[in-house]
C-alpha cells in the first residue's frame, strides 16, 4: 500500500472533487470553482493545470473549463 503525505492526499482529493464538479456542471468558470471550493484562484489554477496536463479538462475560452472526452476509471 502506498502512503502519501497528508498534503498530497488532500490535493488529490481536491483535484478529483474539482473534476467531478466540472463534469457535473458542464462548462464552469475559474471564479465559480474558487467560490465553490473556497480556495484561492492560484490554487484552483494549479489544480486545473494538473487536470489539463492529464487531458481531463480543457479551456474552451479564457477562464472557462469543461471536461474532455477522455475516459476516467471510476472506483467501483
Amino acid at each position: 500500500m502506498v502512503h502519501l503525505k497528508p498534503s498530497t492526499d488532500r490535493m488529490l482529493t481536491r483535484i478529483k472533487s474539482i473534476y467531478l464538479y466540472i463534469s457535473k456542471h458542464g462548462t464552469v468558470t475559474t471564479e465559480q470553482l474558487v467560490d465553490e471550493f473556497g480556495i484561492t484562484s492560484r490554487t484552483i489554477q494549479r489544480d486545473l493545470n494538473v487536470l489539463a496536463y492529464n487531458d481531463l479538462v480543457k479551456s474552451p475560452s479564457r477562464g472557462k473549463w469543461s471536461t474532455t472526452k477522455k475516459r476516467v476509471k471510476q472506483p467501483s
